[in-house]
């Protein structure tokens, strides 16, 4: 909690986003490593299955809670005087500090699916970053389109493993689209260069 009654506030977009490029360089590393074994099935089978294991889980991760989402967006809510915003940096280090444990053994298990099926369970991985990438530019087009920034509580984040439309989340608050140090949708914010 911050002096005067405000709260800690972690965007959206970024929690969302914090765990695409660990899930994607997991996968290719799985995917890469898991070719060198025949399996079960072959590789080109293997290849087949997680091509279409990866536009699955892309899409699912993708479409997932889309109506939660927008349910929110539309009750967002001003952000008050004493509201602290989270950098960037801040709050995806702690979203992957929190979820280390669950990516190592995502990639413990893509690796071993290998065996297997090869190659298939690293792109399923791979797949699901790339769903969180498009998820966080789809949050990025409903905050451009509203010209607000959507953030939400750190405490809240913390009590059911960082789902920023989990059930704890009642509301989220807005900001005007240049608070903050992230873009729209969660990418760094780029700043003009100097002249």
């Amino acid at each position: 909690m911050a002096r005067g009654g405000g709260q800690g506030l972690a965007r959206v977009a970024v929690v969302v986003r914090a765990g695409a490029a660990p899930l994607w360089w997991l996968g290719v590393a799985a995917a890469g490593i898991g070719a060198v074994p025949q399996g079960l099935t072959g590789r080109r089978i293997g290849v087949l299955a997680g091509a279409a294991l990866f536009l699955a889980g892309a899409a699912a991760v993708t479409l997932a809670r889309r109506g939660r989402y927008t349910g929110l967006a539309r009750g967002t809510a001003r952000a008050g005087k004493y509201d602290v915003l989270q950098d960037r940096a801040v709050t995806a280090r702690v979203w992957r500090r929190g979820h280390r444990w669950w990516l190592l053994l995502g990639w413990a298990l893509a690796l071993g699916s290998a065996f297997a099926v090869p190659v298939a369970g690293g792109l399923l991985l791979a797949g699901l970053g790339a769903g969180l990438w498009l998820k966080a530019a789809w949050i990025g087009r409903l905050e451009r389109s509203a010209e607000t920034l959507l953030w939400v509580r750190v405490d809240w984040l913390d009590r059911r493993g960082g789902r920023p439309a989990g059930k704890a989340v009642k509301g989220l608050r807005g900001t005007g689209i240049a608070a903050g140090d992230a873009a729209p949708g969660g990418a760094r914010r780029r700043t003009a260069a100097l002249v």
